[in-house]
């Protein structure tokens, strides 16, 4: 198996289960069982679907969960689409073509406010590009990678979505470079005005902090695990 394909395997199941677990969570103090997330429902927009592993994985641990899957590739759109059909899923699943980095959020409004948003965003520095090992630049797609001068272009369009289209208390979970998470709380505080804050870092596989957990209008907890 090449090394980026493991890698992403392994990243789409640490994404999934940072959401499983935070929602699992919530159930404890659940005042009304019928209202919890695993009955309930939960609505989740996943921002750059690719093949839509992610998108499937969650709709599959959370049976009552509805995914909206963007991605600003019509081959990524069709695939996620071919293999949401294919697993039984197409049905609690919506997937169309949409570039955060362009495009207006408005056109998410009919779906209303999300509990959730995940995404595997682009975000290696630009200088950076030059370094990455051969067998990534031959696996993926270098739009996909390419995060801009501070690797934080893309990221900070999805955190600014994420103030309008985001539920109070609603939960955004993101990779990212080990650089990010300060570079992100530093970004944050200077922007009140999106009402987001980071809750907590994990490191991935390798010990690295890899990934977010930011929380709208939530308590800061800053926990690093």
């Amino acid at each position: 198996m090449q090394e980026g394909v493991k890698d992403w395997q392994l990243i789409t199941v640490e994404l999934v289960s940072l959401v499983v677990n935070e929602e699992r969570s919530k159930i404890v103090g659940w005042k009304n069982p019928r209202l919890s997330p695993e009955t309930h429902g939960l609505v989740i927009l996943e921002i750059g679907c690719g093949s839509g592993a992610i998108a499937l994985s969650l709709l599959r641990k959370l049976p009552f969960s509805r995914v909206i899957a963007i991605d600003k590739l019509e081959a990524a759109v069709d695939l996620t689409r071919e293999n949401a059909q294919r697993l039984h899923l197409l049905e609690r699943l919506t997937v169309f073509q949409h570039n955060v980095s362009s495009s207006s959020w408005e056109c998410l409004l009919p779906w209303g406010l999300v509990d959730t948003i995940i995404s595997n965003p682009p975000y290696v520095f630009h200088e950076d590009m030059t370094h990455l090992a051969a067998e990534i630049l031959s696996y993926e797609d270098l739009g996909a990678l390419d995060g801009g001068n501070d690797g934080m272009s893309v990221i900070k369009e999805i955190l600014h979505l994420a103030s309008y289209i985001l539920k109070d208390g609603g939960n955004v979970f993101l990779e990212v470079d080990p650089r990010h998470p300060e570079m992100v709380k530093d970004w944050l505080c200077s922007h009140p005005d999106l009402s987001l804050s980071v809750s907590a870092t994990y490191k991935d596989f390798c010990r690295k902090t890899r990934f977010l957990h930011i929380q709208k209008n939530g308590r800061e907890h800053n926990r690093e695990s």
